[in-house]
């Protein structure tokens, strides 16, 4: 599996990551799919405090405390649970980001947080103390780096400017190309791009593909993409591309690859099976200029129109 530098870090990423939120709470089945996702050579495993509660973080940590050295974990704070565990509330200020750490590295079952990262973000936030949160973890040792996951053009320049940040984790895919408006202030400043929704919510997947022929396909709009222009793209897409035996899996997250900033893709998997098809689809040859460029002719170049 190759392994991509992580912004100006020492982490050298698997260029796919396991997005453990969608692993699920059956112990046994979540182990699986994360021995698995060891076994295909990934050793990026994204999480949250936020995923089941803490759950989440319990069960990679217990599945992975074993291959601590060999992994890099990554977990998000930010969101922080009421008493009554039945809702959240956004909290970015310093002492709750210190004190939330600590209760990661516990159900990680770790001495240190290979990658931290600020769960989302606005530009109101008291960013200054943040950051200062995240600076001081790394001086005490309970991190190693931190990023930020955040789609909004305002706060990532924020960071990008205030901040030691080596990533930022952002919703990327044919159908959604708005992080390329931020990409080239993220390349020429040597922090990478983690994508997620690489898929675009199953849209992109070989199941679309499948049922495209049948009478009762159906499919929602998605951003300012229409079901008739979805359902247009794939047509487009298959006819292009598939006679050289591609899935549309594989193009999704070989889309994703194709770009410099980017150094790991991370997907979700609610099984074995999903996973190894992903692990196959991110070790298919990577596109050829000619279908790259086919790609970004038939899709749109959408920007983001809010945060800016």
């Amino acid at each position: 599996m190759e392994k991509r530098q992580l912004g100006n870090s020492d982490l050298r990423v698997s260029k796919i990551g396991l997005g453990c939120m969608s692993i699920g709470t059956e112990v046994n089945t979540a182990q699986k799919i994360i021995e698995t996702a060891l076994e295909a050579g990934i050793n990026y495993f994204d999480t949250a405090d936020l995923y089941d509660r803490g759950m989440n973080e319990e069960i990679v940590g217990n599945t992975l405390s074993s291959r601590r050295e060999d992994v890099i974990i990554a977990t998000k704070v930010g969101n922080r649970w009421n008493e009554h565990k039945d809702g959240w509330s956004w909290d970015p200020s310093k002492t709750y980001i210190k004190e939330a750490v600590k209760d990661s590295l516990r159900r990680l079952k770790t001495e240190y947080i290979d990658l931290y990262q600020l769960h989302g973000g606005t530009i109101d936030d008291p960013i200054d103390e943040t950051i200062e949160a995240f600076e001081e973890l790394k001086e005490e040792g309970f991190i190693r780096y931190y990023g930020i996951s955040s789609i909004r053009p305002n706060v990532i320049r924020k960071y990008v400017k205030d901040s030691s940040i080596i990533s930022n984790m952002m919703q990327y895919s044919l159908l959604d190309r708005r992080p390329e408006g931020v990409m080239p202030l993220l390349e020429k400043n040597n922090i990478s791009v983690v994508t997620r929704g690489s898929v675009a919510r199953g849209i992109l997947s070989d199941k679309t593909l499948e049922a495209i022929d049948t009478d009762d396909f159906k499919i929602k709009a998605y951003l300012d993409y229409s079901s008739e222009e979805i359902k247009e793209l794939i047509e487009s897409i298959k006819a292009k591309l598939f006679p050289h035996s591609r899935s549309l899996n594989e193009v999704a997250l070989q889309f994703n690859l194709a770009h410099k900033s980017v150094a790991s893709v991370v997907t979700g998997a609610s099984s074995v099976e999903q996973l190894l098809d992903n692990v196959r689809a991110v070790n298919s040859p990577s596109l050829t200029r000619e279908e790259l460029g086919y790609l970004e002719m038939i899709t749109k170049e959408n920007n983001y129109t809010e945060h800016i």
